[in-house]
């Protein structure tokens, strides 16, 4: 039985982490490098351990801090969330020699496919089809340019210990490559602890579909259903949504059995996911295999009526599965938007402080935030702040009321991709369900809507003088209660100067 968890992780996978584990009777301890002390996710836990001063990689990325930091905290188990150490084997390596419950798969499953290139070699062992990519003995720049020529560009170079976009670059000369090679092992090395790169065929406009598996320790392994995540810039999700509009149920099945295949072939326990590729002739491939959870969980959990991190704990303790886990079907759609704070035009992260933050509600809408107001955006980290996830009976409703959600969603201070959230969602090729992973590119290029009436609200709010949302709401004000509004005294607040 797990009685106090330690989340190595910040930001909203630690803070939906820590919600579970409380409603499980876990006491959740947060970890927190000193220029993040300030954190929404350290003032959510039960307990929060300091990794100490330094750059992500000397705190979040530092086995032996966090190692110190489960024996301060007195943990029993600890659950690496996404990103970070999250596929790090060496890592859960640690945590299991000191005595501790890993809250995910094994070190040897880890290794086999978190390292990408020999997840792809394992893949073709076990007979699952994969994108075409550079032979696995390839490491130095002269050896990956002569791949390049054989697999023939476009290519792909992409961190082999990659994952969420981050070290992947797209090459379309030979000329180029070396820089883009130079670029994606320092990348790789500062995200993940391990410059190793490969490359990859660049397979022109696919669907990027993924299955959740999950299994445990007695051997039963099954599949949750997929999402689909073509929409991406970058290389990095940013909307998500299931079932994929793309799938048939023949398809549908033979894609489930390879990603099932997939994680019978390293017995995998826990929480995983299998990406594939969809291609123009209907033929799909392997990609990667995640040996976490996803970012984009939580639209499996609300159309199946589970929680994924639950089963995550309950496993790693020990459990089997759900019987009835096998028999689960779909209800409905559900999409997730990850709001990112980012310029809306070059798409680079942003940085500063939110000045005010209010989320949308209402039925279908769930919000999981790493942020609230008066947070600091810190450009040391990953920039998502938040997601946004709507479910509804069919996917024009989902649609629909995923456009209402965004239209509440205020945040103020700090630039974020709101409006390019709000053109995926009404462009024609999105609405039809007939996208690729280049839908975003195809996107008109800075577009920002008209604010809704709700961001003009809270606008007046924030700067609104002493009497302001800024500085009278929140834990210490009380809460919305205690907001006064400036439209609705007669304190000499105007709006000229």
């Amino acid at each position: 039985m797990i009685r106090r968890l330690l989340i190595a992780n910040r930001g909203e996978i630690a803070v939906r982490v820590g919600r579970t584990a409380r409603e499980m009777g876990i006491e959740d301890v947060a970890v927190y490098s000193e220029a993040d002390a300030g954190a929404y996710h350290v003032g959510q836990m039960a307990d929060a351990v300091s990794l100490g001063p330094g750059t992500p990689r000397e705190t979040y990325l530092s086995v032996p801090r966090l190692m110190e930091a489960a024996r301060r905290a007195k943990a029993d188990a600890v659950h690496p969330g996404y990103g970070f150490l999250s596929e790090n084997a060496g890592f859960a390596r640690a945590v299991e020699e000191a005595g501790l419950v890993w809250v995910g798969p094994s070190a040897e499953a880890i290794e086999e496919m978190g390292d990408k290139v020999r997840s792809r070699a394992r893949m073709r062992a076990a007979g699952v089809p994969v994108v075409p990519g550079s032979d696995p003995h390839a490491v130095s720049d002269a050896d990956l340019v002569a791949e390049a020529g054989r697999i023939g560009f476009p290519v792909l170079v992409k961190a082999a210990a990659g994952g969420g976009g981050k070290g992947m670059s797209r090459v379309d000369r030979t000329e180029d490559l070396p820089e883009a090679l130079a670029e994606a092992r320092r990348l790789a090395a500062s995200a993940f602890g391990d410059e190793k790169v490969y490359l990859e065929k660049l397979l022109e406009r696919p669907h990027h579909v993924e299955f959740q598996i999950f299994g445990d320790r007695a051997g039963h392994l099954i599949h949750l259903f997929e999402r689909e995540c073509s929409v991406q810039r970058r290389h990095q999700k940013i909307v998500e949504e299931t079932p994929s509009p793309a799938l048939e149920a023949a398809l549908r099945s033979r894609m489930a059995e390879a990603a099932v295949e997939a994680g019978r072939a390293v017995g995998y326990v826990g929480a995983g996911t299998v990406e594939l590729l969809l291609d123009e002739k209907r033929n799909f491939y392997f990609l990667e295999m995640n040996t976490r959870l996803q970012v984009e969980h939580p639209i499996t959990e609300v159309t199946l009526g589970i929680d994924l991190v639950r089963a995550q704990l309950e496993v790693a303790a020990g459990r089997t599965l759900p019987d009835h886990w096998a028999r689960l079907t779909p209800r409905g759609h559900a999409i997730e938007l990850r709001l990112y704070a980012e310029d809306p035009v070059t798409q680079l992260p942003r940085s500063g402080e939110i000045l005010d933050y209010v989320e949308p509600g209402g039925p279908g809408v769930r919000v999981d935030a790493g942020v609230t107001r008066g947070s600091r955006v810190s450009l040391e980290f990953d920039p998502l702040l938040a997601k946004l996830i709507v479910s509804a009976p069919d996917r024009k409703a989902a649609i629909e009321r995923a456009h209402r959600a965004l239209g509440e969603w205020v945040v103020l201070g700090v630039e974020t991709n709101r409006a390019m959230l709000a053109a995926v969602l009404r462009s024609p090729e999105f609405l039809s369900g007939r996208y690729a992973t280049d839908l975003v590119s195809r996107l008109p290029a800075g577009e920002s809507p008209e604010p809704p009436p709700a961001a003009w609200i809270a606008a007046a709010r924030a700067f609104g003088g002493p009497g302001s949302a800024v500085r009278s709401a929140g834990p210490a004000g009380g809460g919305p209660g205690n907001v006064r509004d400036p439209w609705g005294e007669a304190s000499g607040w105007r709006t000229g100067a």
